[in-house]
């Protein structure tokens, strides 16, 4: 019974998650590659409902000899950041605010949590994240959680399918800072990115509202 709940419910409280498998071309990837010269970090995104106060996604942003976008089941895109199965390379000082901003709006807000890690943790949970595979719809905590669990420094991390409890879990580690983002943009996202994928493909220019 209590898995046939689980089942029925994690839709609704995970809805923010859902994506379909892709695979960047090798060029697109080693063009966009990105190094922050900053110290090694683990950033834990949780997005939560402003209503409800629930846990609707969990991503993590790995920042080691390059930074990566684990991206869940998530729906963000912009076409100049090449996706490889959930994992986003490119991401640049101004493609981490842009994917703040699409998450933070009206109907969500946006938990970030951040903490220091060694230049071979960094590059062993990029590798995690590489190897994972698209992640199915609903399992965007399950997914982090799995990925930071029994790696270095990250041992009290258990897998769970509720961003929340990630998050608490995350803002126990030694060193952890936090930052929380509000915005009270319409809950379409329009003033993000101004065209689909599918506009994209069919030729249309994208511009940033």
């Amino acid at each position: 019974m209590r898995r046939l709940l689980i089942c029925l419910f994690l839709p609704l409280l995970l809805a923010a998650c859902g994506a379909e498998p892709v695979w960047a071309p090798d060029d697109a990837v080693a063009r966009a590659v990105y190094s922050s010269k900053a110290p090694p970090s683990i950033t834990l995104f949780t997005v939560i409902s402003t209503d409800t106060g629930s846990g609707a996604h969990s991503a993590l942003i790995i920042d080691g000899v390059q930074r990566v976008l684990f991206d869940p089941a998530g729906t963000w895109y912009h076409p100049f950041v090449p996706e490889r199965n959930d994992v986003h390379y490119g991401i640049t000082d101004q493609m981490r605010v842009f994917y703040i901003d699409y998450h933070a709006r009206e109907t969500y807000w946006v938990l970030e949590q951040t903490v220091p890690v060694s230049l071979e943790v960094a590059e062993v949970l990029r590798a995690r994240v590489e190897a994972y595979g698209a992640v199915p719809k609903a399992f965007c905590s399950n997914s982090v959680s799995t990925i930071l669990g029994g790696v270095p420094g990250f041992e009290n991390v258990n897998t769970t399918m509720f961003p929340k409890a990630l998050s608490r879990a995350f803002g126990e580690l030694p060193g952890v800072t936090s930052a929380e983002h509000y915005d009270g943009d319409p809950d379409d996202n329009s003033g993000v990115l101004m065209v689909t994928p599918a506009e994209l493909r069919a030729g249309v220019t994208p511009t940033l509202g």
